[in-house]
């Protein structure tokens, strides 16, 4: 072919009929995605449970506490571009199983080290295996469930970092107080581990066991008609040119809110023992239960309200649901600050955590649903990537206000009032502009791949 030939992508004629999985299939693959994403998340947060004493013991600040959840961020986004190219093009299955397994044993390898520059390294490795699950994920539902049915199956996915975030503070606040009862535990050429590492080193096992059943589940059938190939040069770059406010809103407009999510929730253990003098172990015990009940409740009554916003004809549902729950969590973020005492304030953290979590079902479950089959995993990356600043800044900036603007121990409690304020109103005006410009984008992929 001469080098100046741009070649068109392949144009999809032939219908498909085939029929999709039987339900209970796809919902069991669903169930077990769930539980690899609450294991993910459990190694993600566990870093925010022992803030104080790792500072306290590695002689570092707020702003580098931070960082420990900001680099993660980096390398999870990063390395997601990749391996979503080899999501959509190789198997999935063992994708999943490779990622599980690495950043399972990069979490023990946090319980091991020694000094910040050694958590900093392990930290990186567990941002790159996480990356494996999300785009991965967002290619096998589109093969299991049709259009109609992926918010809801997206928004019980997002149960997983849901429940995994409240567990991580129940079972690291209960390995935590348990272990600071226990003997000190030596390792050789190790040496002796502090508490905090030991709560790394028995919360990244289990993992590994989860890599062994993705190692035997069996890759399904992806759904692409006979003639397409499965990556044409510039198809992603031709999907967000065709869609650019709609990407535009969607990405940046959940990124903020997705940013005070991560600050509030990163800086909470640290609220009660600062602001109102609990123990970190008792702090972070009761709030787990708060996130994994009331956390988890949110994704699912957006995406009821996605679903009847589709009924009655709204093809901008996904994103108008999304926008009511992150608008909806600004005030009640903002009350938790003012609670004085910490039974007023872990009352109001029950609303605050219900809406924060809210839209993030619907807004990975709008993405699939306008994106080729053959791109959906790099959507889905490039959505990582760009949502992953909110991991990466809300919890280093709101230390760095707790450091430098707010110092002192009611410094966490405006430090996070600041970032809602800015953050959660940016957050919600985007998505408020991307609802026109999503239902035509919704219009238009439905003429293109309704053979799907």
């Amino acid at each position: 072919m001469p080098p100046n030939d741009r070649r068109e992508p392949a144009v999809i004629t032939t219908k498909l009929t085939k029929p999709y999985p039987s339900p209970l299939l796809a919902w069991s693959i669903v169930a077990l995605l769930l539980l690899a994403s609450l294991v993910s998340f459990i190694d993600r947060q566990v870093v925010a449970i022992v803030v104080d004493p790792m500072k306290a013991d590695l002689a570092i600040s707020d702003s580098e506490i931070g960082w420990l959840y900001g680099v993660f961020s980096v390398f999870y986004a990063v390395a997601a571009l990749p391996l979503a190219w080899v999501a959509d093009n190789r198997n999935r299955t063992k994708l999943i199983a490779i990622g599980i397994g690495f950043w399972s044993l990069m979490t023990t390898c946090c319980g091991l080290a020694q000094n910040f520059w050694q958590v900093l390294l392990a930290r990186m490795g567990v941002g790159i295996g996480e990356a494996t699950l999300t785009p991965t994920t967002n290619s096998l539902l589109g093969d299991y469930f049709p259009p109609e049915r992926l918010p809801l199956a997206f928004s019980i996915y997002q149960l997983g970092p849901i429940l995994g975030s409240g567990l991580a503070f129940v079972i690291g606040g209960f390995v935590l107080g348990l272990v600071n009862n226990l003997e000190p535990l030596t390792l050789p050429l190790v040496g002796t581990l502090h508490p905090w590492q030991q709560t790394f080193l028995y919360l990244g096992a289990p993992g590994l066991l989860l890599a062994a059943v993705f190692v035997i589940l069996r890759e399904p059938e992806r759904r692409t008609a006979p003639h397409a190939t499965r990556m044409e040069f510039g198809e992603v770059w031709r999907f967000y040119r065709e869609n650019p406010m709609t990407l535009m809103c969607h990405h940046f407009g959940f990124l903020f809110i997705n940013l005070m999510g991560y600050a509030f929730v990163f800086w909470t253990v640290s609220y009660f023992v600062r602001v109102h003098h609990m123990e970190a172990a008792a702090a972070s015990v009761t709030f787990g239960w708060l996130f994994a009940s009331f956390g988890a409740v949110g994704p699912l009554v957006v995406a009821m309200l996605a679903q009847h916003l589709q009924r009655r004809g709204h093809d901008d549902a996904n994103i108008t649901a999304g926008m009511i729950g992150g608008a909806l969590a600004i005030p009640a973020i903002l009350a938790v600050q003012f609670a004085p005492t910490p039974t007023v304030a872990f009352l109001l953290y029950a609303p605050a955590l219900l809406f924060i979590n809210s839209p993030f079902g619907v807004a990975n479950g709008a993405l699939p649903v306008i994106a080729p089959p053959t791109i959906r995993a790099q959507v889905a990356a490039l959505n990582m990537l760009i949502g992953s600043f909110g991991m990466m800044l809300g919890p280093p900036l709101a230390g760095y206000f707790n450091t430098h603007l707010f110092p002192g121990d009611d410094g966490v409690r405006y430090s996070i009032m600041t970032m809602v304020s800015i953050f959660g109103l940016l957050g919600t005006v985007l998505l408020w502009l991307g609802r026109k410009p999503y239902a035509a984008s919704l219009r238009r992929a439905r003429e293109r791949w309704s053979d799907y």
